[in-house]
Order: structure tokens, then C-alpha cells, then sequence
């Protein structure tokens, strides 16, 4: 079954799914899917917000460095193509990360992202850090995400916080940044709206 189902937004302090029980990837299985996108090292933190009320309901943080990789604390995204070892997604080729966005993007919520180029020492860090992390529990995704941007060399002055929009807000005023916004306009559930959505083979 090649469809991506998505979390259930859930409002309140700090919002993430529930996630539901996932098989947990083979080192082999991870490092046959590893993908790294051209160009530099970046780190992206991914909002989800409402269109709404403006309230954030899911961080997660996208890491390109020696490969690509979505740390998605408490995230629900699931796909049987797509690797996970607690709360981490490997393989994030660009038909990966298109299929992400468009799980979460909807008209009731859009996807913000922030991309700030960095050193491969810094991905390294964030990179060690997103996969020795553990998996997080519900509704602490933004204060996951903080706690290891403060640990990156450069990005220590990061506030934790429990608030995705606080912590975009955040970053927003960084230098550097680069921000950019995603919006579908798909009905319904987040399940219904991604049913649709496949991986090319």
C-alpha cells in the first residue's frame, strides 16, 4: 500500500499526533535508502500552522548533511517505503519530502518552512544528535526540536519553548533565514487528503 498517512492535528499546548505504533527500520534498510540533496548543508525546521487561528500544531527539523533527514519528534507520518528509527526518517529524497509537506498541508493548516545554510560540522552535530535522540513524547515535538538546535554549535541562544509559532517566530528573526510557505487546499481529513499521494518507484 504506497500511501502516506499523516497525523491528526490535535489543538492545544504545543500539538503533536499520537503516534502510532511503527515498525522500526534495520540499520541495513536505512543506510540502502541514504540520500543526500545537492548543494550545502542545511538545516530546515518545519512549522505546521493553522490557517485558521494561526497556531502552530507540529515542529519538525529536515537535516542536510552527510545524508538527508527529517527529525519528526511525536510525528505521525508514516510509509511503508519510508525508514523511521525513533522518530527519525531516512531515505528524504525530494519525492519523500514533497509527499511530507503535501501530508501535512491542507486548507486548514499550511507548512512553513525555515532553511538556514550551515557547516558540515553544525549538520554533523545536528545530525548525531536527531539520531541518538530517542523517540519524543506526545506534544513535546517543539521542545524536542529547541532542545537539540541549542546543542548546534551557533544556534545555542534557541529558547526552548512548547509553542511551534514561538519558535518559528523565533527563528524568523535570524539572519540568514530563508522561509518559505505551503499551502494546499484539500478537504476533509489529513488521511482522506493523502491517501492520493505515492512514491515514484
Amino acid at each position: 500500500m504506497r500511501i502516506f498517512a499523516a497525523f491528526a492535528l490535535i489543538a492545544g499546548l504545543g500539538a503533536c499526533a499520537e503516534p502510532p505504533a511503527i515498525p522500526y527500520a534495520s540499520d541495513e534498510r536505512v543506510q540502502a535508502v541514504a540520500y543526500r540533496a545537492p548543494g550545502p548543508n542545511t538545516l530546515t525546521v518545519m512549522t505546521m500552522v493553522s490557517n485558521r487561528n494561526g497556531k502552530g500544531a507540529h515542529t519538525a527539523l529536515m537535516i542536510n548533511g552527510s545524508q538527508r533527514v527529517i527529525f519528526d519528534p511525536a510525528g505521525s507520518f508514516v510509509n511503508e517505503r519510508v525508514p523511521e528509527q525513533e522518530d527519525v526518517l531516512y531515505g528524504v529524497t525530494p519525492a519523500v519530502l514533497a509527499g511530507y509537506r503535501s501530508a501535512h498541508a491542507r486548507s486548514t493548516f499550511h507548512v512553513v518552512s525555515q532553511t538556514f545554510e550551515v557547516t558540515p560540522e553544525q549538520a554533523a552535530v545536528a545530525l548525531r544528535l536527531a539520531t541518538t535522540n530517542g523517540a519524543v513524547p506526545r506534544a513535546f515535538c517543539t521542545s524536542a526540536t529547541t532542545g537539540l538546535l541549542s546543542q548546534v554549535p551557533g544556534f545555542q541562544d534557541v529558547s526552548s519553548t512548547l509553542f511551534p509559532t514561538r519558535l518559528m517566530e523565533q527563528l524568523a528573526a535570524r539572519p540568514g533565514v530563508i522561509e518559505e510557505k505551503y499551502f494546499e487546499d484539500d478537504e476533509g481529513t489529513i488521511v482522506d487528503g493523502v491517501e492520493g499521494i505515492v512514491l515514484p518507484d
